[in-house]
């Protein structure tokens, strides 16, 4: 019974066999026909041609205000608000009071002094109408002009030397420009915008004792703004022929244009290059900020002949080439970029470069090109 059932169990797995060999062996065959199938990858190819290129040179630069101001006095006491409260990113007119220092002490100084004088002239007057009859009036007038109005008079004119000696040996003419001088003073208590702008930096505070020359505050200009761009000593040159420049944001978009206002004679140490200010004028549309990074871009002809390649072709200084059926990194070097392109020297004429990126060349693949 057990020989039985071992026979027929032996002929059920030699038929089992003949029938999945086929099978197998058929799999395999399609394996290696998809295999070889897949090894063939094309790729999108352009024909290197080496010219002279209208290459743009770019650079970088911060937005500064062209006339930027640090607000102080020239005379001492408690600082008090002007016509608004001032803090960074408030906006003030030409004209407007910004600043005061108290200047009740010096105004009742100035006001003594006045009414001092007044008493000389009025003690004096007499003998004015007897030595110089007739110019009294004229004395009289001035006497009245120092009480009414808020500053000095001028002193009466046509006076002959001996009236003006009268005067000067009684130190009224001493006394006269005396109070003009603190009047004069008086002026540096204020402290008005000198132009248009925008506060950039506050340091003091109203009601704090500031002394002369401390900083109070930081103002700019709006409206008008430079551009600082260092530039390499070996592209100065070519910076100060083109004079004008394009300046765009990190996505490339055109927010600017300007020129060369000055050049600087100083190189900095540590980079060797040499700052280039630009004036900046925003195109319609776009706003200029203080502080504002920007890309510079100008353009000149190249003196080296180059390739213009897209950006995506080249990865870390090199680019890959197609020869016959394989691809071959090439190590190149960049010169300058557009947005969309990129120069670049060290390839020869005619050679096919792949223009994606497919990763580490495979020698098991075969590549082929398709033109664009």
């Amino acid at each position: 019974m057990k020989r039985s059932q071992i026979i027929i169990l032996g002929i059920f797995l030699f038929l089992s066999g003949a029938m999945y060999i086929p099978i197998l062996t058929n799999a395999k065959e399609y394996e290696k026909q998809t295999t070889k199938e897949n090894k063939t990858v094309v790729v999108p190819t352009i024909v290197a041609q080496n010219k002279l290129h209208n290459v743009p040179l770019t650079s970088y630069g911060q937005v500064s205000p062209n006339t930027e101001l640090l607000v102080s006095f020239e005379v001492q006491g408690s600082l008090i608000q002007g016509d608004k409260r001032l803090k960074p990113g408030v906006s003030f007119s030409k004209g407007q009071l910004l600043y005061k220092i108290d200047a009740t002490e010096t105004f009742l100084s100035i006001k003594s002094r006045k009414m001092a004088l007044v008493g000389v002239i009025n003690q004096n007057l007499a003998d004015i109408a007897l030595d110089f009859p007739g110019q009294e009036k004229k004395w009289e007038k001035f006497i009245y002009e120092m009480v009414s109005e808020a500053t000095i008079p001028e002193l009466p004119k046509k006076m002959s030397n001996k009236e003006f000696s009268f005067w000067t040996s009684r130190n009224v003419l001493t006394e006269y420009y005396s109070i003009a001088s603190i009047e004069e003073r008086l002026k540096k208590y204020y402290y008005y915008a000198p132009f248009s702008g925008t506060v950039t930096e506050v340091y003091s505070e109203p009601g704090s004792i500031v002394n002369p020359g401390v900083q109070i505050a930081k103002i700019a200009r709006t409206g008008e703004f430079e551009l600082k761009v260092p530039v390499a000593l070996s592209e100065l040159d070519n910076y100060k022929a083109q004079k004008s420049a394009r300046f765009t944001d990190p996505e490339g978009n055109l927010i600017a244009t300007g020129s060369i206002i000055r050049v600087s004679d100083v190189v900095n140490q540590r980079t060797q290059s040499a700052d280039v200010y630009y004036s900046v004028k925003a195109e319609e549309g776009e706003r200029i900020y203080n502080g504002l990074y920007l890309n510079v871009q100008i353009d000149y002809i190249s003196q080296d002949s180059t390739v213009a390649l897209p950006r995506r072709a080249v990865n870390d200084g090199k680019v890959m080439v197609l020869e016959g059926n394989k691809i071959v990194p090439v190590d190149v070097e960049p010169i300058s970029r557009k947005p969309e392109f990129v120069y670049v020297t060290g390839l020869k004429d005619g050679q096919i470069v792949v223009i994606e990126q497919i990763g580490a060349p495979n020698d098991d693949i075969i590549y082929k090109s398709e033109p664009q």
